[in-house]
C-alpha cells in the first residue's frame, strides 16, 4: 500500500466521521474534504473545484429549476391531486402509491428527473394531509433509485455496463435483462417501509423553511386554522336566512369563507348573501365552536370529499395583514361601507384599532390610518387588494403558482429535457436545456430560478465528487478491490456475490456509480473466469449494485431530498443502512437463484 493510498482512506475516514457525528452541517464537511484533498496534494486545486461544474451538480441544479417551474404553472398541483385521488390521506396507501409510480417512471428516465417531478407534489401533499414530508421523501427517493433496476436504460451504470460487455467480447444484455432483479428489488423497498418505515423514518423531520410566515402568522395573533365543511339541509333554520342575520362571528366565533353550490363557489360572500337547501359552507373556526354551530343550525359536516379541500388548502388561499395607509380614501369609513366582501372578495377576520383588536363585530367601525386587518382568501385576491392605494400588503405572498397557460410549455420543456437525456445527450446539457426553455418561453423568471437551486444540495455535491477523483487516482479503489478479490478465492458462490454487492455499495458511496461500474466490472468478470463461474452475472450484479447509494446523501436523489425532507445524516444512516443489506441480499440470491 503506497502513501497515497493510505492517504486517501485516512481522508475517506474523516469525511464519514464528520457526516456520522455531524459536529457540523454536511455542505460544510464536504467542503472542508475538498480542501483537505486539496492541501494534501490528492488532487490539484482545478480537480477540487472540478464538482462546482460537474455532470452531477449541474443537473441537480437544472431539475430544481425544472420543478420549480412546473409548480409555477400548476401541474404539481394536478400531479398531487391526482395521487390523493389514488391514496386518500392514509399515509401507507400515499407512501405505496407514489413510491409505485415513481419507481416505474425511474425505470425509463434517470432517476433524479422522476424525483424532482414528484417532489413539489409530494410536499403538497403533505401539507394536505398534515403527513410529515421526511415521512414521504425518503421512501419517494428509493423508490426512484431502486426504479433504475427495471430496464437496462434505468441507471447510467447500466446503460455502460453494455459497452463494457462489448468490449470484453461478450455479448450484451437485452432490455429487459435485469426485470427481474429490479421487480424484487423495488417491490422489497416498498415493502421495508410500508411495514418498518414507522419505526426508522423520522417523524419529526422538518425543513426550517417550514416556519413560514403564515405559520407565524397564525400563532402570533391566535388565529383558528380549522377549515371544516358542512351541508345546508332542507331542514336547516338557516335556510333563505341572509349572511348577516346568522350572526355566526358574533354567537359562534365562526367565520363563513365560502359558499359551494353546485359547481359554483363563492368566496367570502355578501353579507346578503341568502342560504339555501343544499349548499356546502366553508367555516373557519375552533373545533367546538364549530360543532356548536352545526348542531343547533341542522348542518351535516362533509369529510370525505377531496374536491372540497382543494378549494381552501393552504397552496389556493390563506391568512394576511394588510394596513390602512395613511390619507387612503377609505379613513372615516366602515368595512360595511366599503364593502371588504363585496369589493375586494376577501373575509376580514380581526380589525387591530390602536391597541384595540375587535374579533367579532367590527362591521360598523370607521376606519383610522394604520388601522390592521388579518383577512382571509385566494392568494390571487390578495394580492389585487395589495396593490390597492388605500392598503398596505404586510404578509409576504408568492407570485401566483398557478397559472394553466404555462401549463403546457412547462410539460414540454420539463419532458424535452428528459427526452435529450434518454436520447444519449449529456444529462446535464439536457436538463439545462429544458431550464433555460422554462426561462424564455415566460414559464418563470430568471429570479425565481435562481431561488429555486438549493445550494446546500449543490456544495454538498460538489464537495465530495473530488473524494471520488482521490480514490480513483490514488489508486485506493483498485487497491480495495484487488484485496477483496484475493479473499475471495475457493468461497462458495453465494458468499463470492455478497461480497463482490458489498465492495460495490461500499465504493459507489465515495466514487460515482458510472466509476464503480468501469473499475469493476472487468475485475470481477477475470476473477469469475479464475473461479469457474459465469462472469456476465457478476458483471450484471456490479452494474445494479452501483445503484445500492442510500446509506449517506451522496447520491443525487438524496442530496436533492435532504433539505426539502429536514433529514440529518443520521436518518439516512438508519433507514438507508437497513435498505442497503436488503439490497445486497437481494441482489446476490437474485442473481444466483436465476442468472447463474
Amino acid at each position: 500500500m503506497t502513501p497515497q493510498i493510505e492517504l486517501a482512506f485516512i481522508v475517506v475516514a474523516v469525511a464519514v466521521l464528520l457526516m456520522v457525528t455531524e459536529v457540523v452541517r454536511v455542505d460544510v464537511a464536504a467542503i472542508l474534504v475538498l480542501l483537505i484533498l486539496a492541501w494534501t496534494g490528492l488532487v490539484t486545486p482545478a480537480q477540487a473545484l472540478s464538482g462546482l461544474g460537474s455532470n452531477a451538480v449541474v443537473s441537480v441544479a437544472a431539475i430544481m429549476i425544472l420543478g420549480r417551474g412546473m409548480e409555477r404553472a400548476g401541474v404539481v398541483n394536478r400531479i398531487g391531486r391526482a395521487v390523493l385521488r389514488a391514496a386518500g390521506s392514509d399515509e401507507r396507501r400515499l407512501l405505496a402509491v407514489i413510491s409505485s409510480v415513481v419507481g416505474v417512471i425511474s425505470a425509463f428516465m434517470q432517476n433524479v428527473g422522476s424525483a424532482a417531478l414528484f417532489l413539489p407534489a409530494i410536499l403538497r401533499i403533505s401539507k394536505r394531509t398534515k403527513t410529515p414530508a421526511s415521512r414521504l421523501l425518503m421512501p419517494m427517493g428509493f423508490a426512484a433509485i431502486l426504479g433504475g433496476t427495471l430496464t437496462m436504460v434505468g441507471s447510467t451504470p447500466l446503460i455502460i455496463l453494455n459497452d463494457l460487455m462489448m468490449q470484453s467480447g461478450e455479448e450484451p444484455f437485452g432490455f429487459f435483462s435485469v426485470t427481474p432483479i429490479g421487480v424484487v428489488l423495488l417491490a422489497s423497498g416498498i415493502g421495508y417501509f410500508i411495514l418498518f418505515g414507522h419505526r426508522f423514518l423520522p417523524r419529526d423531520g422538518r425543513p426550517k423553511a417550514d416556519s413560514t410566515f403564515q405559520v407565524d402568522l397564525i400563532e402570533t395573533w391566535q388565529l383558528p386554522s380549522v377549515v371544516r365543511y358542512y351541508f345546508v339541509s332542507w331542514k336547516s333554520d338557516l335556510v333563505d336566512k341572509a349572511r348577516e342575520d346568522a350572526r355566526m362571528r358574533r354567537s359562534y366565533g365562526v367565520t363563513l369563507l365560502a359558499i359551494v353550490e353546485g359547481k359554483e363557489v363563492i368566496y367570502s360572500p355578501w353579507r346578503r348573501t341568502r342560504f339555501t337547501a343544499g349548499q356546502v359552507l366553508a367555516l373557519l373556526g375552533e373545533a367546538r365552536d364549530l360543532d356548536r354551530l352545526a348542531s343547533e343550525h341542522g348542518l351535516w359536516e362533509i369529510t370525505d370529499d377531496s374536491r372540497l379541500s382543494d378549494l381552501l388548502c393552504e397552496e389556493e388561499a390563506g391568512f394576511a395583514e394588510v394596513v390602512v395607509r395613511p390619507k387612503a380614501s377609505i379613513v372615516g369609513k366602515t368595512p360595511r361601507q366599503i364593502g371588504i366582501r363585496k369589493n375586494y372578495g376577501v373575509e376580514p377576520i380581526i380589525l387591530l384599532s390602536g391597541t384595540e383588536e375587535q374579533r367579532k363585530d367590527f362591521a360598523d367601525r370607521p376606519l383610522n390610518p394604520g388601522d390592521t386587518f388579518v383577512i382571509h382568501g385566494l392568494w390571487d385576491r390578495i394580492r389585487k387588494l395589495g396593490s390597492d392605494r388605500n392598503f398596505v400588503l404586510m404578509t409576504p405572498v408568492e407570485p401566483e403558482s398557478n397559472n394553466p397557460s404555462k401549463a403546457a410549455p412547462a410539460t414540454l420543456c420539463f419532458l424535452g429535457a428528459l427526452a435529450l437525456a434518454l436520447a444519449g445527450f449529456q444529462i446535464s446539457i439536457a436538463l439545462l436545456t429544458g431550464a433555460m426553455a422554462m426561462i424564455l418561453l415566460g414559464v418563470i423568471t430568471i429570479d425565481e430560478a435562481y431561488g429555486a437551486v438549493d445550494w446546500r444540495t449543490v456544495l454538498l455535491l460538489a464537495g465530495l465528487i473530488p473524494l471520488g477523483i482521490a480514490m480513483e487516482e490514488s489508486g485506493a479503489a483498485r487497491f480495495a478491490a484487488m484485496e477483496l478479490m484475493n479473499l475471495l478465492q475457493g468461497s462458495p458462490t453465494i458468499v463470492i456475490l455478497l461480497a463482490v454487492a458489498a465492495l460495490t455499495t461500499f465504493l459507489t458511496l465515495f466514487i460515482s456509480n458510472v466509476a464503480t461500474a468501469v473499475l469493476l466490472v472487468p475485475l470481477v468478470m477475470v476473477m469469475a473466469q479464475g473461479l469457474g463461474i459465469d462472469p456476465r452475472p457478476l458483471a450484471l450484479m456490479v452494474a445494479v449494485s452501483a445503484s445500492n447509494s442510500f446509506l449517506l446523501p451522496t447520491h443525487q436523489v438524496n442530496a436533492l431530498l435532504m433539505a426539502p425532507g429536514g433529514y440529518r445524516n443520521a436518518d439516512f444512516m438508519k433507514a438507508g443502512g437497513i435498505m442497503t443489506v436488503i439490497f445486497i441480499i437481494v441482489t446476490a440470491v437474485m442473481v444466483d437463484l436465476f442468472y447463474l
